[in-house]
């Protein structure tokens, strides 16, 4: 028999047009129902019996928002994510939640200064966060929770009620990472924290590694449908801890641990919907002057319904970007330093390619590696040599292999687009039996073009929008 709180527990508002049950069941999270209406009621003084409806408003990936509806209309919202109480507890101020930015039809006057407004209060927001100081990296955890929980390190807080603890990131724990005995945090200083990611899969690769395709099914042909060994990514972690010591950035103020929204996207900033219409642009001062404001096209009301979308989407997207950037200088420097500093990406670079779970390659973790010794002495800021040192003809061979790939992963982006996917297949649930049908239908034409056995067997074993198992990469 169906839960009737099934739409609660359960990640509705799309599917994956491959491996859609799985990524259900990551995403699935049963909770107490009633517990959470007795709570939101005595959080109001009120009794259970008063609360009439409980729905879902919002959700992303992981997370929900709920709306909580009184017999009088008083209305709450509750969430399974959202501002920690430990900002309420630093008196950090939050922005009161109670609809998504774009829902709103286009209106380009009317959205401009929206995009101010909410960018605006957003940043600040985000240099208060910002500004408060951590002893230690890590995850944040109410000091009671991490007491449960035996052999687990934790640093103490101001507020007694919370502590640092390990790591919570899902790389760190991902599949049978979880079994390993590794540093996890806290972490004492940056190196201690770019170190441990690496040192976490270099241990996972020694007890669980094996050759492995790619798991992005549409790179297998870059590497002749043929199972890598960890071996060469075990010697690029290597090579990356001999680089890690000279990562940090020199200037202190740039290596302190700070917190900070970890998936800052337009999909994760929910606002009122009143917005503040008295908004202005001081075009003169040196701030808006340092970037070029982005631009509709000039045509754009000669273009035909999915052209002018596109456009307004690449301008909303641009949009965003230019006042996010001009509002960080303005109100947290310290983070538009770090996130201006031209070897910023670089660094990024290598800790993510570095800590991320193996996924049957290494070349992007190279590629970054081979950037870094290009540039150490702009990257480390000293005169030391690299410790690093590649052989001119494995550069080159690794070059040639990443324009292959990169010409493969635009080529089937282009796909992607044409079918209205996202990342991992996903889309909209009122759009998935139409693309399920289509990726049949491509299939089958495939099928029917290909040239010889071989061919059609390549395309039956790595077609990249059937179902997979990926256990082997857990």
């Amino acid at each position: 028999m169906a839960n009737p709180h099934n739409d609660l527990f359960d990640y509705t508002a799309g599917r994956w047009v491959f491996n859609d049950a799985l990524r259900h069941a990551e995403r699935r999270l049963v909770f107490d129902v009633e517990g959470l209406r007795r709570l939101a009621a005595q959080s109001v003084g009120r009794s259970p019996d008063d609360v009439v409806n409980l729905s879902k408003l919002a959700e992303g990936g992981f997370n929900r928002i709920f709306l909580i509806t009184l017999r009088d209309d008083f209305q709450m919202r509750s969430s399974h994510y959202g501002l920690p109480p430990f900002l309420w507890a630093a008196r950090s101020p939050g922005i009161r939640i109670l609809a998504c930015i774009g829902q709103r039809s286009w209106n380009r006057v009317y959205l401009h200064g929206e995009v101010i407004s909410v960018l605006r209060q957003l940043t600040q927001l985000e240099s208060k966060m910002m500004s408060l100081s951590f002893p230690a990296g890590g995850s944040l955890y109410y000091a009671h929770d991490l007491e449960k929980v035996a052999g687990r390190a934790a640093i103490q807080l101001k507020d007694e009620r919370f502590c640092l603890g390990p790591d919570a990131r899902l790389p760190i724990w991902y599949g049978r990472r979880s079994q390993l005995d590794v540093d996890r945090g806290p972490y004492e200083n940056a190196e201690a924290a770019l170190v441990a990611a690496a040192r976490k899969e270099l241990a996972y690769l020694k007890q669980f590694g094996q050759p492995l395709l790619p798991f992005r099914r549409e790179r297998r042909d870059c590497y002749q449908y043929q199972e890598q060994w960890p071996s060469a990514h075990i010697e690029n972690l290597e090579r990356y801890l001999l680089m890690s010591s000279s990562l940090v950035p020199r200037d202190p103020a740039l290596g302190h641990f700070c917190i900070r929204h970890p998936d800052l996207q337009q999909g994760n900033i929910v606002v009122r919907r009143s917005s503040d219409s008295g908004w202005q642009v001081n075009h003169d001062d040196p701030v808006s002057q340092s970037m070029t404001p982005p631009s509709l096209p000039e045509n754009i009301d000669d273009l035909d319904e999915t052209e002018r979308t596109a456009a307004e989407e690449v301008y909303l997207r641009r949009l965003v970007h230019y006042h996010y950037v001009t509002n960080t200088k303005e109100y947290n420097k310290l983070h538009y330093d770090a996130m201006t500093d031209p070897m910023c990406v670089l660094r990024s670079r290598l800790y993510y390619h570095a800590g991320n779970p193996r996924e049957g390659e290494t070349l992007e973790l190279k590629v970054a590696l081979i950037r870094a010794t290009e540039r150490w002495g702009t990257l480390t800021g000293g005169s030391a040599p690299c410790p690093v040192v590649f052989d001119a003809e494995d550069v080159r061979e690794t070059m040639e292999l990443n324009e292959v790939q990169t010409k493969a992963d635009k080529a089937f982006e282009v796909w992607q687009n044409m079918l209205g996917l996202g990342p991992e297949g996903w889309m909209p649930t009122q759009d998935y039996e139409e693309a399920v049908a289509l990726c049949k239908q491509m299939k089958e034409e495939a099928l029917a073009e290909a040239k010889s056995a071989d061919e059609r067997a390549e395309i039956m074993a790595h077609w990249p929008w059937d179902d997979m198992d990926e256990g082997k990469y857990m």
